[in-house]
């Protein structure tokens, strides 16, 4: 694997990092800024919606330029708007630079995924993308506990700040280490890129991606009640239980990359299956402490499995403009955040227990898995020809496009 990878991993660490680290702040932030718990939880959504609305908008305006390029802005950006949080004077301006933060997350993985099997082998591609997704999964493993501890014994600016640095490194990194003969894409344009959206095999792969890790973030999302209320552990056990959770995503992560390789539909289907059986069975798991703690770590092995293979499937759909498509998987994965977490909290507030919303979330995965069901059947009749883990490097000519 080329080390240009690793300067791809240290920005998602970052991005990871910056998007993980406030929940865990939000009594520091709250208590300086004079605002409610409740009102400084707004933080967290400004984020959000500036993934959403920033994926494909920047994925739009960059669609001429040079990637090598694009990515190095987008980490500029992305430092900017932690810097901006770390000086913040007031609540709404810190809305504003959460929000600026937000903006370039999914297009720099957008992205960075296209980039990433560019430099590989064709055989290598969902692990050239899982490598690139590490970064994601280690900041929760060391990341975000780290600058947690950071916010609480320097002040919540100080950890923004520190993101800020990690966000120069990476700068830095992609621009060494990513080379220009692979990063300049050939010139697509912004309406070859709006047209691979058209297609219904593209909005089939991102239904999925809503749907698989909207079942992830409906149990994840009530975690820590679950581990305090159903299984018994204490209040303080429960930032461990999360690293352990962070720990099997990196696990999963890595692989589902290999898998993928081998197998694209077949380890998403795997990885959705066992996302759905992981969560029907958290009631059971979650009676003991020794099998709740099993169950974090299952639930994150089995979520991102699906990763890779969501991301390289969106990407094949749209091989006339994979770069859009790419970053609107990124906004769709925080749709799913969104959608799953509101799920998973009407299943709660309806009374059915504290487990209520792994069992939400195990309906989701099975919808998963109907949805991509259906892109099998749909790509089945329209016969698309090609090899099933293929993503296209380069611009099809105008007849290969149509068949997308």
């Amino acid at each position: 694997m080329p080390l240009a990878l690793l300067a791809l991993a240290v920005g998602a660490f970052g991005i990871g990092t910056t998007e993980f680290v406030i929940m865990g702040l939000l009594p520091e932030v709250a208590d300086d800024l004079h605002v409610s718990i409740p009102t400084a939880g707004h933080l967290v959504s400004a984020y959000a919606l500036g993934v959403v609305i920033g994926a494909p908008l920047l994925a739009a305006l960059t669609s001429r330029m040079s990637r090598r390029t694009v990515l190095i802005g987008l980490m500029a950006l992305f430092v900017a708007g932690n810097a901006l949080s770390a000086f913040a004077p007031g609540y709404d301006s810190l809305m504003a630079a959460r929000f600026l933060s937000g903006l370039p997350h999914g297009a720099f993985f957008g992205m960075g995924a296209v980039v990433a099997t560019t430099m590989v082998a064709p055989e290598r591609k969902a692990r050239s993308v899982s490598l690139m997704f590490l970064g994601l999964t280690v900041a929760n493993v060391v990341g975000v506990p780290a600058a947690t501890l950071m916010g609480q014994h320097l002040g919540w600016r100080a950890t923004f700040l520190g993101v800020s640095a990690i966000g120069l490194v990476a700068i830095a990194s992609l621009a060494l280490l990513i080379p220009h003969d692979h990063a300049h894409a050939p010139v697509v344009g912004l309406r070859r890129e709006l047209a691979a959206l058209k297609s219904l095999p593209v909005w089939l792969a991102l239904g999925t991606t809503v749907a698989g890790f909207g079942a992830l973030f409906s149990a994840y999302s009530y975690i820590t009640p679950m581990l305090t209320d159903a299984a018994g552990f204490a209040d303080g056990s429960v930032t461990l239980l999360l690293a352990l959770f962070g720990v099997g995503a990196t696990v999963g992560n890595l692989v589902g990359g290999r898998l993928a390789d081998h197998s694209l539909r077949g380890t998403l289907f795997g990885g959705l299956t066992s996302l759905a059986a992981v969560l029907a069975l958290f009631p059971l798991l979650m009676s003991t402490e020794w099998t709740a703690a099993l169950a974090v770590v299952l639930l994150g092995v089995a979520a991102f499995v699906t990763g890779s293979p969501l991301q390289l499937m969106v990407m094949e759909k749209a091989s006339a403009g994979p770069s859009l498509a790419s970053s609107a998987n990124q906004a769709a994965f925080n749709l799913a955040n969104a959608g799953g977490a509101w799920i998973g909290g009407l299943a709660l507030a309806a009374g059915f227990g504290a487990t209520s919303p792994a069992l939400a979330g195990a309906v989701l995965a099975v919808l998963g898995l109907g949805v991509a069901a259906t892109a099998v059947t749909v790509d089945r009749r329209r016969s698309v020809p090609g090899r099933e883990r293929v993503v296209a490097t380069h611009v099809p000519h105008e007849a290969e496009a149509l068949q997308h």
